[in-house]
């Protein structure tokens, strides 16, 4: 869930409970060099570099907008050891046998050819460095996935994006993830469930906006206007369903993938 719209949503908020659950994973010592691919505005990132007081960390986004945002933060922060790079992941020239961690969350699942992207990743890890990925499940696992575009499909008629491919939803699969790591060089892969809701805002108005700044170009572009209005009702009265009180929550389920580099 990937956007150059940083200023307008917080994905720190959406992902709390996920985040806890990945840096728990992460393990970060306090001598690692860590990469944080996907970074986003940075939270991964300097969570990384607290705990790797001796170390250092590096985020890499394709989003200058999002490293902009990361890089305040971390000035606000006085986190010194950090670095961001806007550079694509799957070709950029990363040193050789560098670092000691590679982190990814939710930043993995876009590649176009995930083999070579991973390579790629694999050769900027010394050997035996650890790999840590935070992935969504199949798209029928994740509420926020089907219910917020449930009412275009429904105005429209469109059929469900494909399974595989650069896709929210394309390290779903325990197989074949595995067969793209250990092609890509990787080991010891392992996967572990995570069911954790994600958070769109404090109630049904402001999860309305917060999704329209998310998704408006998926959900309403090249709609006709009646066709638009249609879709805007049924999604408020579908976060309004989601709305508990406390905040609109969807269900999720994700995978933290652990591996090695051989």
């Amino acid at each position: 869930m990937t956007s150059d719209h940083s200023d307008l949503f917080d994905y720190d908020a959406e992902l709390r409970l996920h985040n806890e659950l990945f840096r728990a994973a992460a393990r970060v010592g306090p001598h690692d060099r860590v990469l944080d691919i996907g970074c986003g505005t940075g939270q991964a990132t300097r969570e990384a570099a607290r705990a790797a007081v001796n170390g250092s960390t590096v985020g890499v986004d394709l989003s200058a907008k999002m490293l902009e945002r990361a890089r305040q933060f971390s000035e606000d922060q006085g986190l010194p050891n950090i670095t961001y790079q806007q550079a694509d992941a799957q070709v950029h020239p990363f040193p050789s046998e560098h670092f000691d961690l590679c982190l990814s969350r939710f930043g993995t699942m876009f590649f176009t050819d995930p083999v070579a992207a991973f390579t790629n990743i694999g050769r900027a890890l010394r050997p035996a460095a650890r790999l840590v990925l935070l992935v969504w499940q199949d798209r029928d696992y994740n509420q926020w996935a089907s219910v917020i575009r449930q009412p275009r499909v429904a105005a429209t008629s469109e059929p469900t994006p494909p399974a595989h491919g650069p896709d929210p939803f394309a390290l779903a699969d325990p197989v074949r993830t595995e067969s793209i790591l250990e092609a890509a060089g990787f080991t010891d892969v392992g996967f572990t469930d995570v069911r954790e809701p994600v958070y769109y805002g404090q109630d049904s108005t402001a999860a309305f906006d917060n999704v329209l700044r998310l998704w408006n170009k998926d959900l309403l572009d090249d709609l006709d206007p009646v066709t638009v209005g249609q879709a805007r009702a049924r999604l408020r009265a579908a976060l309004a369903a989601h709305d508990t009180g406390s905040g609109v929550y969807f269900d999720s389920r994700a995978w933290i993938i652990t591996a090695r580099r051989r």
